[in-house]
């Protein structure tokens, strides 16, 4: 006889087929929230670091490094060349104004020295030759004269006799104009070598003049020569010390060669290579900076600025204002902070990774119970190598986080775990 079997209601089958079902919902239940919702990252405590947001002084600077030099440095360049004969000192040599570093010789301005004191030699010799020829030419121009003044002074005696002799008619018309044109003829002669006489002293005078203006320029070119053939000495223009000297003995070397340089021990300037062109227009003569020695902070102030720009730098020479170190040296290589902005109370937070990041446009803040961190959006404006000045989106008190966000992705929220 044929009995019904009842049917089971939960089913191995109908159990597996409930379970996937389950599972599945639970899968895009899960998957909803995680994509719909903030994401957010499991974080320890000891991995970041929390920052606390302050008010405070705030003065914009950036970091520079300068290089100590000395205050005045004196190029040893050569005017005229030559090949090198004998050094006196080696490089780095304090030396005092006048003392003898190393000499040159030139062949071709030796001669020209030589050519030119023969020339002068021979010009002098010449002056002197026509001085006394021309002393001889007036002396016998002034006997010309006191001849001529002399027969002119008969004549006129001879005239005015015969003058009176003619009107008492004692003698006749034709001796009384022998007498009249004798003496017209010594007084023009008398005017004529006046009038000689005087051109010859105006000519003398002209011609001494000129010659005295040769001899003049020819005595100069002579000194000129003479001092570049004593230049082929090279010697310290100052008290100093001597650096970078590049000279052996046999090289030659070509007009305006520099040698080397000489370096004044009366002081030190800091120069600041690498500082970028952005800040061509806010760095100017009078700026101040700053930079810590042997635990004591010293002050600098811009004297000049470079304002030609390589590679996207430029220079700055700074002199110590106030105390200088001591124990600085010159080649020395300084950290320093150069201000661009005078002293002021700004919301501040402290420099770390996020910036790479973030670009200073957000930052994870830390809530009130400090378990999570959240994104808010910020606005940051000026900065010096501790902080940066906050303009909005954080107030004093607030708690964020400044190290690195590079492994959080695009995470909205942290949990923070300790």
């Amino acid at each position: 006889m044929d009995r019904v079997i009842p049917k089971k209601r939960w089913s191995t089958k109908r159990l597996m087929t409930i379970g996937g079902i389950t599972a599945l919902v639970l899968l895009i239940a899960a998957s909803f929230y995680f994509t719909s919702g903030k994401s957010k990252l499991n974080v320890d405590l000891e991995r970041i670091t929390i920052s606390t947001i302050t008010k405070a002084p705030f003065q914009e600077s950036i970091p520079q490094n300068g290089t100590v030099l000395p205050l005045t440095t004196i190029y040893l360049v050569t005017t005229d060349g030559g090949r090198v004969e004998q050094k006196f000192v080696e490089d780095g040599a304090i030396l005092r104004k006048g003392d003898a570093i190393l000499k040159l010789s030139n062949t071709d301005l030796e001669l020209s020295l030589s050519s030119q004191t023969t020339a002068v030699s021979n010009m002098l010799e010449n002056m002197q030759l026509a001085r006394v020829n021309a002393d001889q030419n007036t002396v016998t121009k002034l006997t010309q004269m006191a001849d001529v003044q002399s027969s002119y002074i008969e004549a006129e005696r001879v005239y005015n006799l015969d003058k009176k002799l003619y009107a008492q008619k004692a003698i006749g018309s034709q001796e009384y104009q022998s007498a009249v044109n004798l003496y017209n003829y010594y007084r023009d002669k008398a005017r004529l070598q006046d009038q000689i006489l005087k051109q010859d002293t105006t000519s003398r005078q002209v011609q001494t003049n000129q010659d005295k203006e040769s001899y003049a320029r020819a005595q100069t070119t002579l000194e000129i020569l003479k001092r570049k053939v004593d230049g082929l000495i090279i010697r310290a223009p100052v008290d100093g010390q001597l650096t970078s000297l590049d000279a052996e003995v046999g090289q030659s070397k070509t007009p305006g060669y520099a040698l080397g340089q000489l370096d004044v021990l009366d002081g030190f300037k800091v120069r600041l290579s690498d500082v970028d062109e952005h800040y061509i227009n806010r760095v100017f003569t009078g700026l101040t900076g700053t930079f810590a020695f042997n635990d004591t902070t010293y002050k600098l102030k811009i004297v000049k600025v470079f304002t030609q720009v390589t590679a996207g730098r430029f220079q700055v020479d700074m002199n110590f204002d106030g105390k200088v170190p001591k124990g600085i040296r010159k080649g020395q290589t300084l950290q320093v902070t150069l201000a661009l902005s005078d002293e002021r109370t700004a919301v501040l937070v402290p420099k770390g990774g996020f910036y790479q990041q973030t670009g200073g446009n957000w930052i994870f803040k830390v809530s009130e119970d400090g378990k999570t961190a959240y994104r808010v959006d910020i606005q940051l404006g000026q900065q010096n190598p501790d902080f940066y000045e906050v303009l909005s989106g954080l107030q004093p008190g607030d708690k964020v986080v400044t190290s690195s966000y590079e492994n959080y992705g695009n995470m909205q929220e942290l949990v923070l775990k300790k």
